[in-house]
Parts: C-alpha cells; sequence; structure tokens
C-alpha cells in the first residue's frame, strides 16, 4: 500500500497501516452520522471508558482496511484485528498517541488532487 493513504501503527510489536477506505467512511457515517461529527464524538465522550471504545473500535476499523487491502492483493493472508485485541495489546497513554495516527490517516483518505484545466485567456497559444 502506497504510504500516501495511510499512516502506520504499531501495536504490540507488529505494524498495522491505518487506511480511511471508502468502506471505512460508510461504517464511520453510520455511526457517528459523518465525518465531520467524529471529531465532536471523541472528544466529547462522556466518560474514559466510552472515549477508549471510540478509538478502540477508531483503530480497529482503520488497521482492518490495511489488513484487508494486503488480503485482497496478496497470498500470504493475515488475520483481522479485533477490538478485544486491540484492548489487550495497547496502553490508556498508546493509544492517545494513536489519536495522532488517526488524524493522519483521515486527512490522507479525505484530501482531495485537484486538476485544473489550463484553457484560459492566459495560455500560451502557438501563432
Amino acid at each position: 500500500m502506497e504510504n500516501e493513504r495511510s499512516s502506520l501503527i504499531t501495536i504490540g510489536g507488529e505494524q498495522y497501516e491505518m487506511v480511511l477506505t471508502t468502506r471505512a467512511t460508510k461504517a464511520i457515517s453510520t455511526r457517528y452520522g459523518g465525518l465531520d461529527n467524529l471529531g465532536d464524538k471523541l472528544m466529547k465522550s462522556e466518560n474514559m471508558e466510552m472515549a477508549l471504545d471510540e478509538i478502540v473500535w477508531l483503530i480497529t476499523l482503520l488497521c482492518n482496511q490495511g489488513i484487508q487491502i494486503h488480503n485482497l492483493k496478496s497470498e500470504d493472508k493475515k488475520p483481522l484485528l479485533t477490538e478485544e485485541t486491540v484492548e489487550l495489546l495497547t496502553s490508556p497513554g498508546e493509544l492517545a498517541e494513536y489519536k495522532d495516527a488517526i488524524t493522519e490517516a483521515m486527512m490522507k483518505g479525505t484530501k482531495r488532487n485537484i486538476v485544473s484545466e489550463d484553457n484560459s485567456k492566459n495560455a500560451v497559444t502557438a501563432e
């Protein structure tokens, strides 16, 4: 996978790519009502347990996108992460650090490449 679409994190000594795919975007929209509401939900979680649950869910979702893309393209299949596995292999301090990687994956996944056509009045023409 190109690193331009993903951010890397290490869970339990293994490196995972977090990728915001169309499938992940749909899942986030279903859970939060859209990507725009995600940040608000994470920041305004009523309690620590709820905030941790949301971050674990998001890490699991985004890492599993990278795993599923790998499995689609490779004969060497990797098992998907579960929320329970992420909870067991991480500490609350690490989850706070992963927020930056989540943000990076989201930014990379939502960036738009704008291509402009050069048909302006100022374009150089051959005479």
